[in-house]
């Protein structure tokens, strides 16, 4: 299995950003009738996080719950399907290469696709993805943070800075990016975001006409001779945070769809319920009228949910000794699905504070009881499961064994107390690990992270949130270490630089490496595979030998539904079941 199968790209303006991954379903709707075919009914959907924002293409919004409603609430003009291949969405509009030499790619959008205000889809909106997911204007040093870095989106943006000044055509409906150095990710590196519309009337601006305005009359910028651009930071400053919430804002503007489903209400951190976009003909028509999404942390709770027929769908974290729970869904005419997801679980630490030298992140991850984690966590989910002993791989791509041989991870193998000792020299650190609360998972290593470290004379503190809050205070100042989890299935290497690039947009613990940074710049430009193996596996060493934190291990998926529903299939990557919602309808 090639890297470029590893990590998923939402489809969005930032479509290379990987994911973070921490009522009754009866009755309520009247079937439609289309052709022979009855569409309609109402399914209810079990999931762990609870919803946080609107926009999923930033830093902070970028998780795996707000990426899956952002999915099915906005189209574009592709999506991947359960093999991770690129679907082209001709129903939207349409992308094509244009040139090779320099690569230009032309996207317009087809007459008649809108927003649910009934605003159309159109260049501005293509202008605006295109400005945030590039960072073209930013003039921040990411060495001294010194300047401004204008959106904070979740994705690297290496790829589309490297492209001109987009043109739009005359049409309104089209812009064409021009790269000044071939890109490996092209083919799925932009779409469509946010609504220009609404950014433009909330940051300020008289219309999107003015937005357009602004941003093909700001300069690129220029971290050697920085400047606020104060009108253009408004913007973004609204795109960063105005989306945010997690009930439904007063104002529909914040919560427009292009897609299928349109959410209609918000019961905080407990449920969401969203209804069938009547509008929606650009893409594939859905069979439901309605979807529930219960927030629904526990996985005991998850699995009675469903049992009880509280539930139709439900897509659980597992963990080591919980088998007995799924215990006669099948009996009761329910499908059990599972399957190694393409995403892992890390601990990482802060490059500053009590990390900020080299030797105290060494003695730290040498109390980490990796295998007792394993044993926790995944126990017998995956016979003689082990650590994950890779930044970039996961086991059963090729290049995994000849990496971990030479990356440095076996200094990590064991446990080592006295090491950690040793190193800390008398010293007794204090550490603060944030983590998602709500995750039993999470806790569960944060626990034995805890124990482990205090026997070589670390003072750790637990940081843990909410699963609606933790992901937002990734990148600040109040924790020095935090357990978390990338997950995804999509063509293209950008999620490696988008969290270990110097500066990237998710890059939350500071790390910088010069020649790592050389090797993602060659990462970005080769559409060798082999070559890309090459350079992931460098970049792999210099990530461990800086003692960057460490890699726990890859995570497991289970989906069971119910008899009710039919449609269903399971993806491995962080949309889960929701890649083909559009298929999911009521067993006749």
């Amino acid at each position: 299995m090639p890297v470029r199968r590893l990590m998923h790209y939402i489809t969005a303006a930032v479509a290379a950003a990987l994911v973070l991954s921490g009522c009754s379903g009866a009755g309520g709707s009247t079937p439609v009738v289309v052709g022979e075919a009855k569409r309609g009914g109402v399914a209810t959907v079990a999931e762990v996080n609870a919803f946080s924002s609107f926009n999923p293409y930033s830093a902070d919004g970028n998780t795996d719950i707000n990426s899956k409603v952002g999915y099915i609430t906005h189209s574009g003009f592709y999506y991947l399907d359960d093999s991770a291949a690129v679907v082209r969405n001709d129903k939207f509009g349409r992308f094509e290469k244009v040139s090779d030499e320099p690569l230009k790619v032309k996207y317009t959008v087809n007459e008649g696709v809108k927003w649910s205000d009934g605003e159309a889809i159109d260049a501005g909106d293509l202008l605006l993805s295109w400005a945030a997911g590039s960072g073209y204007f930013d003039d921040a040093d990411p060495m001294t943070g010194a300047g401004t870095r204008y959106f904070s989106v979740a994705s690297d943006t290496s790829g589309l800075a490297g492209t001109l000044l987009p043109e739009l055509g005359d049409d309104r409906r089209s812009i064409t990016l021009e790269y000044a150095t071939p890109y490996a990710d092209w083919e799925v590196a932009f779409d469509v975001g946010l609504p220009a519309h609404v950014v433009a009337a909330k940051s300020g601006l008289n219309d999107e006409e003015d937005l357009i305005d602004l941003i093909q009359d700001s300069p690129r910028g220029d971290p050697e001779k920085p400047a606020v651009n104060a009108e253009l930071k408004r913007v973004a400053d609204f795109w960063n945070s105005g989306f945010d919430t997690k009930s439904l804002p007063d104002d529909p503007a914040l919560y427009l769809s292009s897609g299928p489903y349109i959410v209609r209400d918000i019961v905080p951190e407990v449920s969401m319920r969203l209804v069938r976009n009547r509008d929606y003909v650009w893409g594939a028509e859905p069979w439901l009228d309605e979807i529930t999404i219960r927030f629904t942390g526990a996985l005991p709770a998850a699995v009675d949910a469903l049992r009880n027929g509280q539930v139709d769908i439900i897509s659980p974290q597992p963990s080591a000794g919980t088998e007995d729970l799924f215990a006669g869904l099948a009996e009761q005419g329910n499908t059990l699905e599972r399957y190694n997801q393409s995403g892992y679980d890390h601990l990482d630490l802060i490059f500053s504070g009590p990390f900020a030298q080299e030797d105290v992140r060494e003695a730290f991850l040498k109390t980490v009881p990796r295998q007792a984690i394993v044993d926790a966590v995944v126990g017998d989910l995956v016979p003689d499961a082990k650590p994950l002993d890779s930044h970039v791989f996961l086991p059963a791509q090729p290049k995994y064994p000849d990496t971990v041989k030479n990356n440095g991870s076996s200094d990590f193998a064991e446990v080592d107390i006295e090491a950690a000792r040793a190193l800390l020299d008398g010293d007794t650190p204090t550490v603060r690990i944030l983590y998602n609360r709500d995750n039993p998972n999470r806790a569960e290593a944060f626990a034995l992270i805890r124990d482990s470290a205090a026997q070589a004379g670390f003072q750790v503190v637990d940081g843990g949130q909410s699963s609606a809050d933790w992901a937002k205070s990734l990148g600040g100042s109040g924790y020095d270490a935090a357990l978390l989890g990338w997950i995804g299935t999509g063509a293209g290497v950008s999620r490696v630089p988008q969290i270990f690039r110097t500066g990237s947009g998710s890059n939350f613990n500071g790390f910088s490496d010069a020649d790592a940074d050389k090797a993602m710049e060659q990462l970005a430009r080769t559409t060798d595979l082999g070559k890309q193996d090459e350079l992931l596996a460098e970049i792999d060493r210099r990530i461990w030998e800086n003692a960057y934190g460490l890699p726990l291990y890859q995570t497991i998926g289970t989906t069971a539904f119910g008899p009710r529903i039919t449609g269903v299939k399971s993806s491995s990557g962080p949309l889960g079941v929701w890649w083909n919602v559009w298929e999911w309808r009521l067993a006749s």
